[in-house]
């Protein structure tokens, strides 16, 4: 806990201008993801990357795709996972560096023989719900910093997974 009291500072420091930032067309997102997987009390890990489209229908509301693949050994087996999804996002467009998104996604995921412990590789359902928050560097670049519940159904059950990810963002356009 102590080593996330620094974020509300810097969360603040950024916050510091009031000034509403250009509303740009579209995001281009791309970077390093990390899946924390849970199945019936059983946890692993999983690293991977993600690339997400985003398009902005206006200053707060737009629509997102994104893909992410992860992959790793888990008990001497090496395990991969897919997820495609699209959703809304909702941004918080009032300061000049940092603008907070909430969204929400559906879609699929494809996981290999083995994942869960299943005995070939599915596509089964899947939803992503989260948000996070992107620091402005320059008017068309910014890193982003996101957390994400994961919820998916493999053998008729529901896992629970946690997602953090982080990349870079290009700005295309504005609105």
């Amino acid at each position: 806990m102590k080593r996330v009291m620094w974020l509300v500072p810097a969360i603040l420091f950024f916050c510091v201008s009031a000034k509403a930032q250009d509303v740009p067309a579209w995001e281009a997102e791309g970077g390093y993801s990390y899946l924390s997987a849970n199945f019936g009390g059983t946890t692993f890990h999983l690293q991977g990357g993600h690339g997400t489209l985003t398009e902005n229908l206006n200053d707060w509301f737009g629509g997102r795709f994104e893909v992410a693949a992860f992959g790793g050994p888990v008990n001497g087996t090496n395990l991969s996972a897919q997820t495609a999804t699209y959703g809304p996002v909702f941004s918080y467009r009032r300061f000049d560096r940092v603008t907070p998104f909430a969204n929400l996604q559906l879609g699929a995921v494809h996981a290999s023989q083995g994942y869960l412990g299943i005995s070939e590789s599915a596509f089964k359902f899947a939803m992503y719900g989260g948000g996070g928050a992107d620091f402005r560097v320059s008017n068309h670049i910014a890193i982003r910093g996101q957390a994400d519940y994961l919820m998916t159904r493999f053998l008729g059950t529901r896992q629970d997974n946690i997602q953090f990810s982080a990349g870079v963002v290009w700005y295309l356009g504005h609105k």
